[in-house]
């Protein structure tokens, strides 16, 4: 895949993507959430190389959660 983070908006849509193998969908949102897609001077924002927009550290995070049952999309945190 090449520029694969041009597919996808959000990290959501990784993790909800029907045909991506689960190792597939942790490798991409690992490396979104790596300090590689660090945006400068904001640590707190993610955009790997491709990607169309920043997004916030906290959803590449809940999206690998959603991987193990853990956090899902619109549900209360606790």
């Amino acid at each position: 895949m090449s520029q694969p983070f041009s597919r996808f908006l959000h990290p959501f849509d990784v993790a909800r993507h029907p045909s991506l193998e689960p190792e597939v969908k942790r490798a991409l949102l690992a490396s979104w959430a790596s300090d590689r897609s660090a945006v400068r001077d904001q640590p707190a924002l993610r955009k790997p190389p491709g990607a169309k927009r920043a997004v916030p550290i906290d959803d590449v995070l809940a999206a690998m959660r959603s991987l193990d049952g853990g956090d899902r999309p619109g549900s209360p945190r606790r």
